[in-house]
């Protein structure tokens, strides 16, 4: 059913979640399991209060993150959507993930909610930088100011043009796929439900339910999603 709403939709999107990239290998940092925040306070040490109160161990948290994703790579799946957007199939990706995967495979129209790991920049004057530099243990811009990297931190709000593009990207849609999303972080979680809204047919692509799955009208919970888009795309 989903390759025939794929078929028809003149405007499809997609958002995704933590699930699109531990398919990469990449340890999803909220797990119960395995999470990163399990043995550290995100509050204390992923914040804007640490970045100002604790720099280096908000410096060396980061740096392990960064180190962390440098040793993934985008899957199959994250290939196929690249390849999907350049023939018109898909027209926009909204994603939760801050690894920038998507980009890595080549796709062009990403609205990152919550930043990326792949760029730093100045908290002082706003300059960017590659990611590279936390690599190299460079950790301050020419002006004298801390790198941090370019994420969404606890007590930061979303940026606003990722944020507008993505509420406009779900009004516009036809087809709107959920792959690999909880759907428990707000105000991220809104998206699918404007898409709804509007019109749009609602699949959700997910290992365990959501709140959302009442709304969708499809539910994947037994198929990795890189098996998935590799069958759709077959």
């Amino acid at each position: 059913m989903i390759k025939k709403w794929l078929q028809e939709s003149d405007y499809t999107v997609v958002f995704t979640g933590a699930g699109m990239s531990t398919e990469s290998g990449l340890p999803d940092f909220r797990s119960s399991k395995q999470g990163m925040w399990n043995k550290k306070d995100p509050s204390k040490i992923a914040s804007t209060r640490a970045l100002n109160e604790n720099v280096h161990e908000f410096i060396a948290f980061y740096r392990e993150r960064v180190l962390g994703v440098k040793e993934y790579k985008p899957h199959k799946g994250h290939f196929i959507l690249a390849d999907w957007e350049k023939q018109g199939i898909i027209k926009h990706i909204i994603t939760q993930n801050v690894d920038g995967f998507h980009q890595q495979a080549g796709s062009q129209n990403v609205s990152e909610l919550h930043g990326t790991l792949q760029k730093l920049h100045c908290q002082s004057c706003g300059k960017e930088y590659s990611s590279e530099e936390y690599i190299h243990q460079e950790y301050y811009c020419t002006c004298g100011g801390v790198l941090r990297p370019s994420i969404v931190l606890f007590g930061e709000t979303l940026p606003e043009k990722a944020f507008q593009t993505a509420y406009e990207e779900a009004v516009k849609s036809e087809l709107f796929i959920v792959l690999g999303s909880s759907l428990s972080v707000t105000p991220a979680n809104r998206f699918p439900l404007i898409a709804k809204e509007n019109g749009a047919k609602l699949v959700i692509v997910n290992m365990e339910k959501t709140d959302f799955d009442i709304y969708a009208d499809e539910v994947i919970q037994d198929q990795k999603i890189g098996e998935l888009l590799i069958e759709l795309d077959s």
